[in-house]
């Protein structure tokens, strides 16, 4: 299915231009688009749960939580993606400079951005600083995917809102039952898993299932 969102792509049509006219950036745009910024956005994540584990039992369960809701985004986008089958913007524009390997796979909404998506929401929730980091680099991957050409600017922010929205509803339903498991590996020999014990965190209880 081709121009399901019509015609016209302002996003693609600016991004994907600038890209025409800045290629000393192509290397470094072409690596993170297809695994750097993927893999920096991981990293943060780790970062973010190795310091939780020193905080409370809310902050190591959303930084835990933040992972699954990447892996159960990117199962709604499989769903939504068959649903609309949006071609690739190089399989159906002529002027489109691709950067990065041909894809086989649908365009809308993009896998990288859900994981961006994600990983910001998450991290804001409950580690302000390391959120406001991985929120510029999830941003940074979103636009970066549009400027190489693999996807159309709906398709990022589509899969921004997805990883979002994954997030958020899972801090109301999922975190407080995963949190009960978190405190009941604290006491088990997967203790490593939830907490820094030689940090003593005050606040490591069952009871902290609040905004860190």
């Amino acid at each position: 299915m081709t121009d399901v969102f019509g015609s016209g792509h302002p996003i693609l049509t600016f991004l994907n231009g600038l890209a025409k006219h800045t290629p000393w950036l192509h290397g470094a745009a072409a690596v993170y688009a297809d695994w750097l910024g993927v893999a920096l956005l991981a990293f943060v994540l780790v970062v973010a749960w190795w310091r939780a584990r020193s905080r409370n039992v809310f902050a190591v369960t959303m930084a835990i939580w933040t992972g699954g809701a990447c892996l159960i985004g990117l199962g709604v986008n499989q769903v939504i993606a068959h649903a609309v089958a949006e071609e690739r913007p190089y399989f159906h524009l002529r002027n489109v400079l691709r950067l990065v390997p041909v894809a086989h796979d649908y365009s809308f909404p993009s896998d990288h951005s859900v994981v961006a998506g994600a990983i910001a929401m998450g991290l804001l929730l409950f580690d302000r600083r390391l959120g406001i980091v991985a929120t510029v680099l999830g941003l940074l991957l979103a636009a970066d995917r549009v400027y190489v050409g693999a996807h159309y600017g709906h398709d990022v922010i589509a899969g921004l809102l997805i990883g979002a929205v994954v997030v958020v509803i899972g801090r109301w339903v999922v975190v407080p039952w995963l949190a009960r498991i978190a405190a009941w590996l604290a006491m088990t020999a997967l203790w490593p898993l939830v907490v820094n014990r030689r940090a003593l965190p005050r606040h490591w209880r069952l009871g902290s299932v609040e905004r860190a």
